[in-house]
Parts: structure tokens; sequence; C-alpha cells
């Protein structure tokens, strides 16, 4: 099978102003990738990078070479049997280059466009687990104006957005005004949200997903920064067993009933001080792959691309994991 792996920021997408943090996330979640598709039986693989990034070892590699937008990935999904998309959600990005994947006739080894179009889009996907009753912070449309519905603190957002910009914690009502000028010099204010903050524990727990497949990996706790930007720096896996238990649980509900989520799916979550889970709260669905991949990968004991593709062709599959705890960094870097 020739596989096309493209990554939208190395891959010259976002132009040379793309945010180090997208671009940090992005290199090490490509890398990883590409080291774990590439020496699998039957894989050619392909990634395409611009000139500011070296070369990864061990599979054909193109340099970006147009001026057009996008005019290079084309070529490479044509050329391609399938198509492993990791890009934002943000201006319909993620959704768009998987409509183009889907209209070359080629197999998408991610998630399908409405999965990737109602994930990206916060409110709706709060409004979703509003109405399938899984446990989400209130949310409404930011204004100038503090928030009517929801009491502070809260959470200043977008709600089309990754890779924590234009992301603020909001402790009361005198400082909203304030910060919402500061997320605004940073993001439309016509697409902010606000959102009640929730006390806990940052994770996230990642699904591989196929035809009758719901296959829960080993939950992470997230490592965000504490100036009240909420800035990710990596995470540390494995949970302990009663929060993995939780993490998984609430997963599983997070995703069920949204249609067309597929290959590799990362859950955000929130897990509050009670025991029996009452103030854990689903936060976000990242359709896509997440810099939580680079920890994972270090514990599975099998590669974790061969069973991405096993779950896709609706094979059972049977995840062994190591305990001894791993913590990564944004950039890669494992500990």
């Amino acid at each position: 099978m020739r596989l096309f792996i493209y990554e939208l920021v190395s891959g010259g997408g976002l132009g040379v102003d793309a945010p180090a943090s997208l671009r940090r996330e992005g290199w090490a979640m490509l890398r990883a990738a590409a080291e774990d598709f590439s020496p699998l039986p039957g894989i050619h693989l392909t990634t395409l990078l611009d000139d500011r990034h070296p070369e990864p070892l061990g599979h054909e590699c193109r340099r970006k070479t147009s001026h057009l937008p996008f005019h290079d990935f084309h070529a490479c999904v044509v050329e391609a049997d399938a198509v492993l998309l990791i890009a934002p959600e943000f201006m319909d990005i993620l959704s768009n280059l998987s409509h183009a994947v889907l209209r070359a006739e080629r197999r998408l080894l991610g998630c399908m466009p409405p999965a990737v179009e109602l994930a990206g889009d916060k409110l709706e996907t709060a409004r979703h687990w509003q109405r399938t009753h899984v446990p989400t912070p209130a949310v409404e449309l930011a204004t100038e104006r503090p928030p009517a519905a929801i009491p502070p603190p809260w959470v200043c957002k977008p709600r089309h957005g990754a890779g924590s910009q234009a992301t603020y914690l909001v402790p009361d009502r005198a400082s909203w005004s304030g910060v919402f000028e500061h997320a605004c010099a940073e993001w439309p204010k016509n697409d902010l949200l606000a959102q009640t903050y929730v006390a806990g524990l940052p994770a996230s727990v990642s699904f591989l997903l196929g035809p009758g497949r719901r296959v829960p990996l080993m939950p992470a706790a997230q490592t965000l920064t504490h100036d009240g930007r909420f800035q990710y720096r990596g995470g540390r896996v494995p949970l302990s067993p009663p929060l993995w238990d939780r993490a998984v649980r609430l997963g599983r509900a997070a995703i069920a009933g949204m249609v067309g989520l597929q290959g590799y799916v990362g859950v955000d979550l929130v897990l509050g001080n009670a025991a029996d889970g009452t103030e854990d709260h689903a936060i976000e669905i990242n359709p896509r792959l997440t810099t939580s991949y680079i920890g994972l990968r270090q514990l599975c004991r099998m590669n974790l691309a061969a069973a991405w593709l096993d779950v896709l062709d609706g094979k059972a599959v049977e995840l062994a994991w190591d305990t001894v705890p791993v913590e990564f960094a944004a950039d890669g870097t494992v500990d």
C-alpha cells in the first residue's frame, strides 16, 4: 500500500507564520507516525515537507516545490492508495483536506468529514454531549459583555481552534473585558466561546476506531501551563487504575453517537475530585492524531500503527502495555 502521511505545518500548509506550538507538536507527531508506519510489511511511505525541516530517515520524503496552496499535497494524494492527515480543525482545514482525499477516491485513515466538522466546532460538540447526557461544562458564545447564563470562573477560547490559541482563564466578571480584548487580538471575536471552568486533573484518552471496533488506549495526564493560558506541554502515562477506568468510561460516552469517527481519535477530559467520577467532564474531541501518541507508542508492546490498520479493517486487536511511567513533551522528547 502506498501511504501518504501529511502533516500540515511541516508540509508548509500554514506558511512561515504558523504558531510555534503547532509547528512543534506537528513535527513530533509526523516523526512518530512515520517511524511506526514505515517498517510495516507492504507499506511504501511518502511524506511532504517544506525546506525548514530535516528529512526523516527510512521513507520517501518529497519537498514542497510549489507556491500554490496545496498543489504538492494533491500531487502526493493522487499517487497514494491511502492518506493519513495530521492537521488542525480550525478554518475547516482538516475537513477540506479530508474531502480532497475522498474526491481523489483514496482511502482515508482518519475521520470522515462530518465527524471532523462536528468535533471541530466546540459549541456544537457541547450541544451534542448535552443531548446525549455526557457531562461537559456549560458553554455560550462570547461577547464583549461577561457571560450572563453561566457564573465565573470561565475559560475564553475559540469555537474552532487548536493548540491553545486565544485560550484564557477568566476568574471573575471584572476581568472579562480585558481578557476578551486579549483573546480578540489573537482570534476573531465572533468565533470565541465562554465555557465554565472546571477544576481537576487535565487528562486525555485516545481510541482506535473501525467497523465494530472501539479500542481504548492508555489514558494520559496532560501537562498544561499554570499561567491561565492552558498551553500544552506534554503528558504522563499511565494514570492510576481508578482514574484510568474513569477516563475510558467517559471517553467511550463522548465518542458514542458521533458518526464518522474512525482511525485515531483523542478525547480531552478533566477528572474531578469525586472518586465516583461524578465531577468528571468531557472537554473536546480531537478527530486526528494527538501528541499523546508520543508517549503511548513507548509503552504499547505492539506497533500502534499496525493496530491502527487492523482496527480500520475491522480486525480484533488486543493491546498489552508496559506500566513503567513515561513523561513526554510536546516536542516529542520522552523521559
